[in-house]
């Protein structure tokens, strides 16, 4: 199943990971009954990078941790040695506020996620085009982007080169308590970096998330557009 690595409290703020090695089928039925629950995609090729514009279509409804639509590489187990390591970008929304955060996370290898909030205060239909690009000419190390600028320093991520299968999902946290939190994220043009620092292609070849309470709705194959929602 996927699932998230761990849970770090930094003034209420949770971390979320989801290794590639693992399923999107739900163990039930309803919503709400799984911890965390996924919508979205996961492309089934490696690759240097990858990008989407991301907005929100409503404000979330979050009664209990959090939700988030997000880009990412890495997982739970894809570091040196089957450690956690990954790095993501995107939105989220933590109980009991329904506020919007833009934000990025990444965690080395060996060592704890660090969330780094870039604007706390989006607003449902805001567009922002966000990247994680692997360094040309540099292997295995990263950056974060947001509309066509990095935001962050040069990222070491040991073993990452060549490595891993890019995502591009929406998910649900509720602590165990039941909780069908409510979310729409809408994904538009999401697409693969061929090499280091670039050569952009459509997500083509790739596997869906789709647990119970929530769904993927594709608008575009080409270019790959989604919308990631909980059901009604």
């Amino acid at each position: 199943m996927v699932r998230i690595i761990s849970i770090l409290a930094v003034l209420s703020v949770v971390v979320f990971a989801v290794s590639p090695a693992e399923g999107g089928k739900s163990d039930s039925s309803a919503c709400g009954a799984k911890e965390f629950a996924y919508a979205g995609l996961q492309s089934e090729n490696k690759a240097h990078g990858v990008s989407a514009t991301i907005a929100p279509l409503d404000f979330p409804t979050v009664t209990d941790g959090h939700v988030a639509g997000w880009i990412g590489v890495g997982g739970t187990e894809e570091g040196p040695g089957g450690t956690a390591e990954w790095l993501q970008v995107g939105l989220a929304s933590f109980a009991p506020s329904n506020s919007i955060r833009l934000y990025y996370e990444v965690t080395i290898a060996g060592k704890e996620p660090t969330y780094y909030e870039l604007d706390p205060n989006v607003q449902p239909g805001d567009k922002h085009k966000l990247s994680v690009l692997e360094m040309q000419k540099h292997n295995s190390w990263w950056r974060v982007w947001v509309d066509g600028q990095p935001v962050t320093k040069a990222i070491h991520l040991l073993g990452s080169h060549g490595t891993w299968y890019p995502q591009a999902l929406a998910e649900n946290w509720n602590g165990g308590t039941g909780t069908c939190n409510a979310y729409a994220y809408k994904f538009s043009n999401v697409q693969l970096a061929k090499t280091n620092g670039g050569v952009w292609q459509t997500l083509k070849h790739r596997s869906l998330f789709n647990d119970a309470g929530y769904q993927v709705t594709q608008t575009s194959r080409v270019p790959s557009n989604f919308v990631a929602a909980s059901l009604g």
